[in-house]
């Protein structure tokens, strides 16, 4: 090996690790303001002078109301998900099997939906969701975060289905099968690395929603996580508590960071399929 050779290798891993360091910066931060006392939190140390879990006890304190946030946020983000990926799994089929007129015109109208910023239809929504009695209701928060993880969900799963050959649906068609029950049995499983990487992309995005979550409820019962943490207060009326909501902040990272590594393995699959082709 020469020594540019070593050195380009050196290099490549210098830049790797300035590129996770500085991705991981912000949470090691909120980690350890986590952890500081109340009298600490403006300190400027790596490390905490004194470890407390005085912040995670507040944001667990009944008057928070975090735990039933939590609760909310695991049931919205999780019906999107399964919701999206349901109807974007038939829906990219579709679209990367069937050849019909407008298909292309199709697919960009579908996409383009997802590029509408959000503030521009809460309004709308929020007088809609009113008239009809849904304010409150999970059914608010699930619809509009569906026009948003839908969209993406069919554009990543299109892309993924028209990489497999289409010899794979004859040649089970040839065995016997059906159209359906080829799909069934033999392009979903298939298929499972992009699904599940189109699974998480769509619930780290409903997970993480904010502003359709806050204009929608006005009731604590009904509060996301992220509203949650906005709302928090501090000891006085003055008082930000910027410890509590690097808590809590903690918290609401840890079920991401715990599914991503759990399904690691399927996400790399499905981000490097067809790379080879």
């Amino acid at each position: 090996m020469t020594i540019t050779a070593k050195w380009r290798g050196r290099l490549l891993y210098v830049g790797v690790a300035a590129v996770v360091a500085y991705c991981l910066a912000p949470f090691y931060w909120m980690l350890v303001s986590s952890l500081r006392r109340t009298s600490d939190i403006f300190d400027t140390s790596l490390l905490p002078s004194t470890v407390s879990f005085e912040n995670y006890r507040a944001v667990f304190s009944p008057s928070q109301g975090f735990t039933r946030a939590l609760l909310n946020s695991l049931i919205v983000a999780g019906i999107t998900t399964a919701l999206a990926l349901l109807l974007a799994t038939f829906t990219a089929y579709a679209m990367a099997r069937l050849e019909f007129r407008f298909k292309r015109l199709i697919l960009t109208l579908i996409i383009a939906t997802s590029m509408f910023p959000v503030v521009s239809i809460v309004v709308p929504l929020l007088k809609l969701f009113t008239d009809i009695g849904w304010i409150n209701t999970y059914q608010s928060m699930i619809v509009p975060s569906m026009s948003f993880a839908l969209p993406l969900a069919v554009w990543n799963l299109t892309t993924f289905f028209r990489q497999m050959p289409d010899e794979l649906e004859h040649a089970a068609m040839i065995d016997g099968c059906t159209r359906g029950q080829a799909f069934r049995k033999i392009i979903i499983p298939l298929a499972a690395p992009g699904i599940f990487t189109t699974a998480i992309i769509t619930f780290i995005a409903a997970w993480n929603e904010f502003l359709i979550a806050l204009s929608m409820t006005n009731k604590p019962a009904m509060q996301t996580a992220p509203v949650a943490i906005s709302k928090f207060s501090g000891a006085t009326q003055f008082e930000t508590p910027f410890g509590s909501q690097m808590a809590a902040g903690v918290l609401v990272t840890i079920p991401l960071v715990v599914m991503v590594l759990l399904f690691q393995r399927r996400i790399v699959a499905g981000l490097t399929a067809g790379a080879a082709k």
